[in-house]
């Protein structure tokens, strides 16, 4: 009995003391793989610029030029709209006229009020259409922007050398940015002179 009593308590204390060093060696080696992590983070951050987007659009020769053909479309649109919109007016004014004096009979007069309500809704589905017309252009000209600014940053990927270049605006998911990974201005300038050759 005695004999078992030392041979249990002599396996508890080597488990005890292999567990004492596995802990201690395991925990020094973690501390040297966080500190290669950290090591890693902080040269894989020198691959990384960020530029702010509404600047650089906001900068951007293409988007001023774009714009002035978005509000071209946008008052022939409220032209064209304005012009139905008098000649509805004139209608009903003139139906109205008609119908206080007396001069048309009632069934001619329904069909007058059926000619307008008609005249009345092609109006409204004109001006729907003229609105989705418009924001769905303004969409695509934002994306055309957009496309034209990554274009950029891929095919001159060499110059900038960064793995990795993010976008930073209000409500983006970049919150801060260092300045001094700020390439903004550079990539705006940049952007322009291509843009201008473009025109030519």
């Amino acid at each position: 009995m005695k004999k078992i009593t030392i041979a249990l308590f002599s396996i508890l204390f080597l488990a005890t003391a292999f567990l004492y060093v596995l802990h201690f060696t395991g925990k020094s080696k973690n501390k040297q793989g966080a500190e290669g992590v950290s090591a890693k983070v902080q040269s894989d951050a020198q691959g990384i610029a960020f530029v702010n987007i509404d600047s650089v659009i906001y900068n951007f020769d293409m988007f001023f030029d774009r714009r002035e053909d978005l509000m071209a479309k946008q008052k022939k649109a409220e032209a064209e709209l304005n012009s139905k919109g008098t000649q509805y007016e004139k209608n009903a004014r003139d139906f109205q006229d008609k119908v206080n004096k007396g001069l048309v009979t009632r069934a001619t007069a329904a069909e007058m009020e059926q000619s307008l309500l008609k005249q009345q809704q092609e109006l409204v589905t004109l001006r729907d259409n003229l609105q989705t017309d418009l924001m769905e252009e303004e969409q695509v000209m934002n994306r055309q922007i957009i496309e034209y600014i990554t274009s950029y940053l891929e095919e001159n990927k060499a110059e900038y050398n960064y793995q990795y270049i993010l976008g930073k605006t209000f409500g983006s998911v970049v919150l801060y940015g260092d300045t001094a990974l700020d390439i903004t201005d550079k990539v705006t300038k940049a952007l322009n002179n291509k843009y201008r050759v473009g025109k030519k």
